[in-house]
């Protein structure tokens, strides 16, 4: 089984610039195989830096990377159901579908099935082959087990190994409520916290992160450490969520693991030093609370 290692679309509202920037030395410089681009969390970002899609997508597919287009995980009106429509009429690249919707529209096509789609059972995963799924994305509360039962199926399975966990979406905008504000008018205060405005507990315990419609995870899932049991399982697509670290590293540090140069305590290490502070997570693989981190118990 040949092991691919992705980057996940970008969740958060980073300038243009620093949107365009990033890709621009993911295509450069990183050591993955696809790459993901598109707005899945709020719509309304997407015209600030539509413009560059292009350009990013010519560059990544310049480096020999695959280039994958991510819907809307919520679609909420017309307009971006028409969005979802073009996005899924374009035959140049892979779709990744994030909403039913998009698989509606996908449907006889080869595309790939995102995250934010419930695929927790084997029915689900063959209905979604059926449809013309070559790749199903898991939800982040997967457990080892149900991986294991999924792969039976024969389709790629990937997953997210790094990065703050997408928990939920909703058609509310809490970060516009935390500024007093409503969506509609929500100034774009988003873009004020690059990696999402971190939650805590009423006792100060941190917890979650908004990132305006989106509910994460305040820790980063890791799973550097399961990497040859997700191997064993026939996970082939390994997934690392951006955010504004030193992500070429992140991926060389997944990269090098994968590739026998680096075992999973050596890598655990240079993750923590690259995430800054940020606690790891790994409970939903072990079938726990997904705050729990396992290699910390051992």
């Amino acid at each position: 089984m040949t092991t691919q290692l992705t980057i996940g679309p970008v969740l958060f509202n980073w300038s243009a610039e620093r949107w365009r920037d990033f890709y621009f030395k993911i295509a450069d410089e990183a050591p993955v195989d696809s790459v993901y681009l598109g707005e899945v969390v709020c719509s309304k970002r997407l015209p600030f830096y539509a413009e560059y899609i292009p350009e990013v997508a010519e560059r990544l597919a310049a480096a020999d990377k695959e280039v994958v287009f991510s819907s809307l995980a919520l679609v909420m009106n017309n307009r971006e159901l028409a969005g979802v429509s073009e996005l899924a009429d374009q035959t140049d690249s892979l779709v990744e579908a994030n909403d039913l919707s998009a698989i509606s529209y996908l449907s006889g096509k080869p595309h790939i099935v995102g995250p934010y789609i419930s695929t927790y059972n084997e029915g689900t995963a063959g209905f979604f082959v059926e449809q013309g799924a070559k790749r199903i994305v898991l939800p982040p509360e997967i457990a080892a087990a149900t991986i294991a039962e999924l792969a039976k199926i024969g389709v790629e399975l990937e997953i997210q190994v790094f990065g703050r966990l997408p928990l939920a979406i909703s058609a509310r905008c809490y970060h516009a409520r935390s500024r007093n504000l409503h969506k509609d008018n929500c100034q774009f205060v988003c873009g004020e916290d690059l990696d999402g405005m971190e939650l805590s507990t009423v006792d100060g315990k941190e917890f979650l992160a908004v990132n305006g419609t989106q509910t994460l995870s305040h820790s980063y899932g890791n799973l550097a450490p399961e990497l040859s049991t997700l191997l064993e399982l026939g996970v082939s697509h390994y997934r690392l969520s951006p955010h504004a670290i030193d992500m070429v590293a992140v991926a060389q540090c997944f990269r090098d693991q994968l590739d026998g140069r680096l075992d999973a305590g050596e890598a655990t290490a240079r993750l923590s030093e690259l995430a800054l502070g940020v606690p790891f997570a790994d409970g939903f693989f072990h079938g726990q609370a997904g705050v729990d981190w396992t290699p910390a118990e051992v």
